[in-house]
């Protein structure tokens, strides 16, 4: 916004996003956002705060800001007269304001940069300043959040402010190992050291609305590349299409947001609750028996419940967390956190849709590599939290095409297969709708395996084996029934644990009644796990697919020193 006057005396700013003339108090009301275009004001380190965190709730830190001048760095002016400049003109030490506050009632320490002083630059006060208050979290046993705005290092500094990328990443690094939630709100702007440092090496990164994240700025990359940058690039909602930042929030939903996160956080850590379990879902009434082929037919129905269907109906107050931080966000994976029966889960799934728009926009819930390493960030993340895992399976299979084998397909699935078989956290797997192979098992690797009733889960499509081992894809059907690919089938042969009922005549026919059972089914199975320590989860888990295929096999007497199976 542009002003002429002190702030404090200003009666009307002009937009700078659409040049609207507007009257300051009705700005500050809006919380400096532009109510006709929604441009966002950079905001300086206290107003941020106090629009964060709870009433009268921030205490700083009693660390404050040294003089630094390590390298008597002279440009214009000597660097401790910049300093002094800098902290005359905004009343601060320096670059971030540290302290301890409650967000939403949860109890935070917090680091916010001031873009105000040198431009937010990371040098060797604020470096430490940012290292402290992480490890003020780590022995209060709270939450981290970061609201970052910089230009990047500070150069005044030398080498020494380029340490700091370092020294605060591994005071992160001891908040992960201990299971402490790290949240960054990236605003604008962010570059250089900050956001390849402790901007983007969170667990969480959320930027608000209309922020511009990126290592190196747009004029550098104009001079060095001499290539036109896309339209839109490196603002924050850029970023979140490919894979940079888990969702991008505006202003006025931060708060909200960042409380959604702190108590899946804060719930994670406490032990579970000693409540009754769940009574399973009550069965509706039979329906005959389908055949094999009829039941894919129903799995594929373009109206049954998607994931984010069941997280609209049969879970409650869903976060998406986005991206798998190295360059994409694949649609035919969502997930993040969500409430079951008043629990906090980490829900990750396959995303077809309803419509053909819908389908082709989410690849028909064929996952890429990028939506396998999604997946698994967002696993490895539950179990840092202690939070349970809960997955909905619905694809046809992963990712056929020439760039997912390019970007290392087999490689995404094998790495989500090997990280659940030793995930610390309770992993419930719900086959809801088609289970096409190695896509359906990455994320199907659980301490409990349920399937829908008219649900399928097999080794490759009908069509698919039927043109392998038939004269033509016309045999499908004859597969399906010699596949054994249903859910009846799957519990006689051990694969799947329970068989969830669905509404008459199935899930398509009542969405809502398919929710509220799938729902039921998934916090019955899920309560016993909560007080099962981690380490004997990981070895139950291990048991149960260690099983498959060996009450089957025999052993012959070694020959020339080698054991035979049969």
């Amino acid at each position: 916004m542009t002003t002429t006057a002190p702030r404090d005396e200003q009666l009307w700013s002009r937009c700078d996003g659409c040049a609207s003339l507007l009257y300051r108090k009705r700005l500050r009301r809006n919380l400096d956002v532009c109510p006709e275009c929604g441009s966002h004001t950079r905001l300086d380190a206290p107003d941020r705060v106090a629009q964060l965190v709870d009433p009268d709730s921030f205490t700083p830190l009693p660390d404050r800001a040294v003089r630094v001048d390590p390298i008597d760095f002279v440009d214009a002016v000597p660097y401790p007269h910049r300093l002094g400049a800098a902290r005359a003109g905004t009343g601060l030490d320096e670059a971030v304001l540290c302290g301890t506050a409650r967000l939403g009632g949860h109890p935070v320490a917090l680091a916010v940069m001031d873009f105000r002083f040198l431009g937010g630059s990371l040098g060797c006060a604020v470096g430490e300043l940012i290292t402290r208050t992480a490890e003020r979290a780590l022995a209060d046993g709270c939450p981290l959040v970061l609201v970052t705005a910089s230009g990047g290092a500070r150069m005044q500094e030398g080498a020494l402010s380029l340490m700091q990328m370092a020294t605060v990443s591994q005071a992160l690094a001891g908040l992960r190992e201990a299971g402490l939630l790290t949240v960054s709100v990236v605003t604008d702007p962010t570059y250089g050291g900050v956001a390849a440092s402790f901007a983007t090496n969170t667990d969480v990164v959320l930027a608000e609305s209309g922020a511009r994240l990126g290592f190196a700025g747009p004029r550098v990359i104009r001079q060095v590349t001499g290539a036109a940058l896309p339209e839109g690039f490196q603002t924050a909602e850029y970023l979140l299409r490919h894979g940079q930042v888990d969702m991008v929030v505006p202003r006025h939903a931060l708060r909200g947001r960042l409380t959604a996160l702190l108590a899946a956080a804060d719930a994670g850590r406490r032990p579970p609750a000693h409540r009754p379990a769940p009574a399973p879902p009550p069965r509706p009434a039979a329906s005959a028996p389908r055949d094999a082929w009829e039941t894919v037919r129903v799995a594929r129905h373009p109206g049954r419940p998607t994931t984010l269907d069941y997280l609209e109906t049969a879970f409650d107050g869903f976060v998406e967390l986005h991206g798998d931080r190295l360059g994409a966000d694949c649609p035919a994976i969502v997930g993040g956190i969500a409430r079951l029966d008043g629990r906090p889960v980490m829900v990750i799934g396959h995303q077809k849709g309803h419509t053909t728009a819908e389908l082709v926009a989410r690849n028909f819930g064929m996952a890429s590599p990028a939506g396998h390493r999604k997946a698994l960030r967002l696993a490895r993340l539950a179990a840092r939290l202690r939070l349970p895992v809960v997955t909905l399976v619905d694809t046809p299979g992963a990712d056929p095409g020439v760039t997912a084998e390019q970007q290392g397909q087999a490689a995404a699935i094998a790495e989500n297969i090997l990280a659940l078989s030793v995930l610390p956290t309770p992993v419930v797997a719900v086959v809801t709708g088609e289970g096409g192979s190695g896509g359906a098992l990455a994320l199907a690797v659980a301490d409990r395996v349920l399937m829908l009733e008219h649900a399928v889960y097999s080794v490759i499509s009908p069509e698919g084996c039927a043109a392998i081992l038939w004269p033509d894809s016309s045999a499908a059907p004859q597969a399906a029934r010699a596949l054994r690919l249903t859910g009846a089938d799957l519990c006689r042969l051990g694969v799947v644990d329970e068989l969830v009922p669905e509404p008459y005549p199935a899930a398509h026919g009542d969405p809502v009644g398919a929710a509220e059972l799938l729902g039921r089914a998934v916090a019955a199975n899920l309560a016993p796990l909560l007080s099962v320590p981690p380490a004997t989860l990981v070895r139950r888990r291990r048991q149960r697919f260690r099983r498959f295929g060996a009450a089957r096999s025999t052993a012959t007497p070694p020959v020339d020193g080698r054991a035979e199976v049969a």
